[in-house]
């Protein structure tokens, strides 16, 4: 039988992907999750910075490095240095690595706006996935005699109410972070 919480679980799924992204956007103040795609070589291998360092908040310009191990400082400073989506010039002074964020141009911001966009867009299309399966449930189960007419019609619908619903989420995170990101 069709359950409609089974879609939303996996709609809810989506929007949560979707907000983690948005925490990876820049936004001209330090956040320790703008490292978390960082990979730095520690011990001939390569691993997320998360595992080879402690990233916090010294203040609203500047994160702090500290490595688990102080031999592995020049490989954090490369790899943060290395990223160019994310144009940051870390320090270090043998102990922590510090990275300031450098205060965002009007032209960056509006950049960072479109690309956010995007993932708005990527978003949505997964959600659209999702929706489109969940009709192919439905419209399969009628023709297989288990839902009547009226059954598929309410399922329908209900699959529709939710796209609409985690659609309308999707556009009001986005609206969020635009104001943040735009915000000087």
């Amino acid at each position: 039988m069709f359950d409609i919480s089974d879609i939303k679980l996996k709609m809810s799924a989506v929007l949560e992907k979707f907000q983690s992204e948005l925490k990876k956007v820049r936004t001209g103040r330090a956040h320790p999750d703008m490292l978390k795609d960082v990979r730095v070589e520690v011990y001939g291998t390569f691993a997320p910075l998360n595992q080879a360092a402690n990233v916090t908040v010294a203040d609203a310009t500047m994160l702090v490095v500290t490595p688990y191990d102080p031999k592995s400082i020049p490989s954090i400073s490369s790899a943060i240095r290395s990223d160019q989506a994310l144009g940051l010039n870390p320090s270090d002074d043998g102990r922590v690595v510090r990275v300031p964020i450098p205060p965002l141009t009007e032209e960056r911001r509006a950049q960072i706006v479109k690309q956010t966009g995007e993932k708005v867009e990527n978003a949505k299309i997964e959600l659209r996935a999702v929706r489109q399966d969940a009709l192919k449930e439905v419209k399969k189960l009628k023709e297989d005699g288990q839902l009547s007419e009226d059954m598929q019609k309410r399922m329908e619908k209900e699959v529709e109410d939710a796209t609409k619903d985690y659609s309308g989420q999707i556009d009001t995170a986005f609206k969020d972070k635009e104001a943040e990101i735009m915000k000087v």
